[in-house]
């Protein structure tokens, strides 16, 4: 039976490749995006298969009502992607409050909003699957993504205790973090940069130079990556997060190595703060 799907952020990149994929599958989606005239193409040559709709994931009303319109449109939703997301190259402290925001706003509560909207229907359905594309950025740490990576990192952690929630009433959730894509985002991400203060030149300089030479040259392929999206919606296990390319297994390795290196170097200090002659079990600290 072919499933339904919304998918954010479809008009271009990544979530347009998820729209091509899901519907090469034989399933039903309806594609939202800020301009959904960009997915007209689409809409000519797969007709009914395929609605749009215009949707700013920021705004929580629009973001029901974009649930509303793909229940309305085929009669149920099953599968949710949160896709929808943009990154700005920059220190923090030359990032203004504003587009700081903006982005928490669009790949933080964008999800939020978008999960709030479809999961009652879901829990009803006691079936679905949330999708959450976060990054490696959701895992490690980079000079010039303050605001995109903490966004990231937020949507991992929502999305790993969101899945235990709803896991007892058959619904399914997953951050999928990819690695560099040969998409246009790191071409964006350093697009229009401002000039650095000279502290900067050494982290984040070094950052937006790294862009220029990786944009094009990602080892990740963003087709590839749409198909394995497409995959995860035919199963009833998944991960609480799914780590996509060789880049991403590579630099996670390190970062997750160095913070073992630190947990033990510091294990001490951490036991110290314990009141004299306590004990705590295991489950108890994780309670």
């Amino acid at each position: 039976m072919s499933k339904t799907w919304l998918i954010t952020g479809s008009a271009r990149g990544l979530g347009r490749f998820i729209v091509e994929a899901a519907l090469a599958a034989g399933d039903h989606v309806l594609a939202t995006a800020r301009d959904p005239a960009r997915l007209a193409d689409l809409q000519l040559r797969h007709g009914d298969q395929l609605r749009t709709f215009a949707l700013d994931v920021t705004d929580a009303a629009a973001s029901q009502a974009a649930v509303d319109f793909a229940i309305e449109s085929f009669g149920r939703l099953d599968i949710l992607v949160n896709n929808a997301g943009f990154g700005q190259v920059a220190p923090f402290e030359q990032t203004s409050e504003a587009d700081f925001r903006a982005q928490i706003d669009t790949n933080f509560y964008g999800v939020v909003n978008l999960v709030r909207a479809a999961l009652p229907g879901m829990r009803w359905e006691r079936a679905g699957h949330i999708i959450n594309i976060a990054s490696v950025g959701a895992r490690v740490s980079t000079a010039g993504l303050a605001a995109y990576q903490a966004a990231k990192w937020a949507v991992a952690g929502f999305t790993e205790v969101l899945a235990k929630e709803i896991a007892p009433f058959g619904v399914h959730a997953v951050s999928v973090e990819p690695g560099g894509m040969r998409t246009d985002w790191a071409a964006i991400a350093s697009g229009g940069a401002q000039a650095l203060l000279p502290e900067y030149a050494d982290s984040v300089g070094a950052r937006l130079a790294s862009h220029k030479t990786l944009a094009g040259n990602e080892v990740g392929d963003p087709a590839r990556i749409a198909d394995v999206i497409v995959a995860l919606t035919r199963r009833d296990r998944l991960p609480a997060h799914l780590v996509l390319g060789s880049d991403a297994l590579h630099v996670i390795g390190e970062a997750e190595a160095a913070r073992q290196a630190e947990a033990r170097e510091w294990a001490a200090v951490s036991a110290s703060t314990d009141f004299a002659g306590s004990a705590v079990t295991f489950a108890e600290a994780r309670a």
